[in-house]
């Protein structure tokens, strides 16, 4: 049909803006061929008509793949899709690539398609078709977005030639599924086979640097960034805020934000006042915030997360009270579980437990497990025996396998003196079968990540290690640091030297012999959990003996050592 043929040749712009169906009344003048069908399709997929689109489709007389693949396509969120490529294989027509990217994609967004995705995952390798990148980039997203990075790690290694958009899709799902180590490698390989960059792999890899707070990588990204242009992207702008913002530089943070904010959105703009917020820095987050109103965004929860955030770790009660009020009644943004956490973390961190408990009882919606733990963390804190144990009976009850809540019960109560009760905490413990997750801490030493584990490391451990160990110790000791016995649980043998190999102290260690932090810098150490008592007490100490100040992130926190204090005030 010429009109078809015309119009296949047309500029985009000016196809796009006609109403299919005006030209598919101009062509049922004449017989329509199997390619005249084919575009009808893709017109009327492209304008999302897809009551016409299905109609049409029907009139076919003999779909091609092309046909059949253009309206499982239109259809991809919808279960007919998956009717579709049943029919299709009835007729039969096999599928290409595209069918199976378009197929996985629907298995993605349905629900309850995981079996059916397998069975397509089964037809793909029959036809040979999994090591398609086309196909294969779909079907990695497929298991990584069903929490199984290892089948999509087996589907990415067995491709011959992977393009950028594979490795995009491998290192944005690994870090989404957790394992940022992991992801960093693979950029780092992408780059080393001269792969180009996406603005998805950019982000995606610096989403993971942003787990693991490490600044130079950051750092090292960002230039990689620049040099290939895409650091003027606003995600890959808001992803290096994020980035700079978790590793503690906020001042890099700032400067990348402020030469970006014409182009900023909201989502920049919250980032941003989220790494001030980990900070305690409320001053600057509202700043911020007064900022972001002045130049027309409106706030959202996040915001007022990172505002209720700040002021939980600076301990001002009062003001996150307000704000809190604020945020319902003139912002008309309703709380969530996560603004009443920094509620009760700030009045459990003042010491006002009836108080927090109010609030955990008549607040509009469920506590999670984040909200009792924030409440059992203070109760430790001030040895609050009674609140405690129900708190962690609570926790208990929605997750009777949490190790640390057991941990922290038995050592509240040891100290208390309730000897009987830690022991039923420990037997209940045991029954479930609780045990003690990795605790791993790492150290970022010329742009290569260190890891280590309580008593070993993942590298090559040296003796020097434990030798430098050793005498940081004994330096501490002549001081007048002592070890925190109540860190551990009742009935285990004290010996000094199980304070001494713990995973933040070893990358200490590491850190001092290697020159990690130069002249005028801190160190920096990260940590996948909760810095132990002991820990805190000894860096206090170390800082005074190597003269620098050591920075230590955990997963929630920062702890600032500097000339014998932490900037948390020892509460944590």
């Amino acid at each position: 049909m010429k009109l078809l043929r015309r119009l296949t040749r047309a500029p985009q712009g000016w196809k796009s803006s006609l109403d299919p169906r005006i030209i598919h009344a101009q062509a049922v003048k004449s017989p329509l061929t199997q390619r005249d069908y084919d575009v009808l399709l893709s017109l009327y997929t492209k304008r999302n008509l897809l009551d016409s689109t299905l109609r049409l489709f029907n009139e076919i007389p003999s779909p091609s793949f092309v046909s059949w693949t253009s309206i499982i396509s239109a259809h991809s969120d919808s279960p007919l899709s998956l009717t579709l490529f049943i029919s299709m294989l009835r007729y039969p027509t096999l599928p290409n690539e595209r069918t199976f990217a378009c197929l996985f994609k629907s298995c993605v967004s349905l629900p309850h398609c995981f079996s059916f995705g397998l069975s397509l995952h089964a037809l793909s390798l029959k036809l040979s078709l999994n090591h398609n990148p086309f196909s294969g980039s779909a079907l990695m997203n497929f298991y990584l977005k069903q929490c199984i990075p290892g089948s999509a790690t087996k589907v990415f290694d067995e491709m011959p030639e992977p393009d950028e958009v594979c490795y995009a899709a491998m290192i944005v799902g690994l870090a989404q599924n957790s394992l940022p180590f992991e992801s960093l490698s693979l950029f780092a390989k992408m780059r080393s086979r001269d792969i180009s960059s996406t603005v998805n792999s950019l982000s995606g890899v610096l989403k993971a640097a942003a787990k693991l707070a490490v600044s130079q990588q950051c750092r090292i990204i960002h230039g990689h960034a620049v040099v290939t242009g895409f650091d003027k992207n606003v995600g890959v702008a808001s992803s290096l805020i994020n980035g700079y913002g978790k590793a503690g530089v906020v001042l890099d943070a700032r400067r990348l934000f402020d030469e970006n904010i014409q182009v900023m959105n909201d989502i920049g703009w919250n980032t941003l006042m989220a790494s001030y917020a980990q900070q305690g820095d409320s001053k600057s987050v509202i700043e911020l915030f007064e900022l972001m109103e002045s130049k027309g965004f409106a706030p959202d929860k996040y915001s007022f997360l990172a505002i209720l955030t700040s002021f939980y770790h600076a301990g001002l009660v009062s003001e996150a009270e307000r704000w809190l009020r604020r945020m319902k009644a003139e912002y008309g943004v309703e709380p969530e579980v996560e603004h009443y956490t920094c509620i009760v973390g700030a009045l459990g961190r003042a010491g006002e437990f009836e108080s927090a408990e109010m609030v955990v009882m008549t607040m509009p919606v469920k506590p999670d497990v984040a909200m009792w733990r924030s409440l059992l963390s203070s109760c430790a804190h001030y040895g609050e025996a009674d609140v405690a144990l129900s708190t962690a009976k609570r926790i208990l009850e929605l997750d009777p396998n949490n190790y640390s809540v057991y941990a922290i019960a038995a050592n509240v109560l040891s100290v208390a003196g309730r000897l009987d009760e830690v022991a039923k905490m420990e037997k209940l413990m045991k029954y479930h079968r609780a045990k003690k997750g990795s605790e791993i801490s790492w150290i970022e030493v010329k742009g290569k990540v260190h890891v280590f584990l309580a008593g070993k490391s993942k590298e090559e451990i040296t003796e020097g290690i434990y030798t430098k160990l050793a005498e940081l110790m004994e330096e501490i000791e002549k001081l007048g640091y002592k070890p925190v016995w109540n860190e551990m649980l009742h009935g285990k043998l004290k010996r000094r030297e199980t304070f001494w190999y713990h995973s933040e102290k070893l990358a200490l260690a590491y850190g001092i012999l290697k020159g990690a932090a130069p002249q005028g810098q801190p160190l920096r150490i990260v940590k996948n959990q909760r810095v132990c008592k002991d820990c805190h007490e000894a860096f206090k100490y170390i800082s005074r003996v190597i003269e620098k100040e050591i920075i230590v992130k955990n997963f929630i926190s920062y702890h600032k050592f500097s000339n014998g204090n932490c900037s948390c005030g020892d509460f944590w």
